[in-house]
């Protein structure tokens, strides 16, 4: 199976100039989300949660929860019926593995139907999401405005 853009793979990687260059000797892929493709919304989400990632410097302690993070993220970016909720509960979990007090501060800032929103998308299984498309991406908007008021985490 050839890897693709969201693909996790195993390479073995050689040099054939000391280091300077670098070629992909051989792959194998351990786990495909192939189904972010096929979905627009799907693609959009996985290619922003990646590229806040890759932007954000991660410290080297939280490296393997932020690695275990984008693995359930593509997953459900590949399968959810939901994945701007995804996206939402991706970001809040990024923000508290990287020990931002996004609960104890985002969350109880909130207006009362708001914290009830967010509960329900943070708790609830993507395929039992009821909340508008609307409504995620006023509570995303939130989010990622305390983000960059509050953590050296940028969102796109």
């Amino acid at each position: 199976m050839v890897p693709d853009l969201f693909s996790e793979a195993e390479l073995v990687l050689e040099s054939a100039n000391q280091g300077r260059t670098w070629f992909v000797r051989d792959a194998r892929v351990l786990r495909s989300a192939e189904g972010i493709g096929r979905d627009y919304e799907a693609l959009r989400c996985a290619s922003g949660f990646a590229a806040l990632v890759a932007q954000n410097a991660v410290a080297e302690e939280s490296r393997a929860k932020v690695y275990a993070l984008l693995r359930r993220a593509f997953e459900a970016f590949a399968n959810a019926p939901r994945p701007d909720v995804a996206y939402v509960k991706c970001l809040y979990c990024l923000a508290r593995d990287e020990g931002y007090p996004v609960k104890q501060q985002w969350f109880r800032s909130l207006v009362a139907p708001d914290r009830e929103a967010v509960a329900d998308l943070l708790n609830k299984p993507l395929a039992e999401q009821s909340v508008s498309v609307e409504e995620v991406a006023r509570l995303r908007a939130g989010l990622e405005s305390w983000l960059r008021a509050e953590t050296e985490i940028l969102p796109g």
